[in-house]
C-alpha cells in the first residue's frame, strides 16, 4: 500500500502545492521534482503539470468523460490528469482533454467538469508532461 513515504504521494504532493502557488522564478531541474512550474520564463506563467499513470499491469490508466465546449458535448476517453488532492493513498484528479483550438499552443488541454479518484497502490508508473496553463 503507498503510504505518506511513497515516492509517487511526495512527488504528486509536489505537484499539488507547485500548482497552487504557481508563481517561481528558479530553475533547478527538468524532473517531476522540480520545484517550479513551466520554463524559466518569469513572465509566462503556467498552473498545470499535466501526468499520466500506468497501472501495475503496464496499462494506461484512462476515465471517460463529457463535457460542453463551445456549445458542443464531447465524450471520450482521456489519460491526461490535473492533481487535485493528494489524501492517504489516494489522489483525486480532474481530467484534461485536448484543446479542440489547435491554434491556442499555450493551452494544450482543457479543463473538464469530470474528476477521478485514483488509488496510488494501483500505480506503477507516474509520467509528467510539459507544464502548460489550463483555464481552471
Amino acid at each position: 500500500m503507498c503510504e505518506n513515504n511513497c515516492c509517487f504521494t511526495k512527488t504528486l504532493k509536489l505537484i499539488d502545492v507547485l500548482q497552487r502557488s504557481s508563481e517561481q522564478d528558479e530553475c533547478f531541474d527538468n524532473t517531476c521534482s522540480r520545484p517550479f512550474l513551466g520554463v524559466n520564463i518569469p513572465s509566462l506563467c503556467f498552473n498545470t503539470r499535466p501526468i499520466t499513470f500506468y497501472g501495475c499491469n503496464n496499462n494506461l490508466i484512462t476515465v471517460n468523460y463529457t463535457t460542453v465546449v463551445n456549445g458542443e458535448t464531447l465524450t471520450g476517453e482521456s489519460s491526461i490528469f490535473r492533481v487535485e488532492k493528494v489524501d492517504d493513498g489516494c489522489l483525486t484528479v480532474s481530467v484534461l482533454i485536448p484543446n479542440p483550438d489547435t491554434a491556442d499552443t499555450l493551452r494544450p488541454y482543457i479543463t473538464t467538469n469530470n474528476t477521478a479518484t485514483i488509488n496510488l497502490s494501483c500505480v506503477c508508473v507516474l509520467k509528467c508532461l510539459p507544464d502548460t496553463i489550463v483555464d481552471l
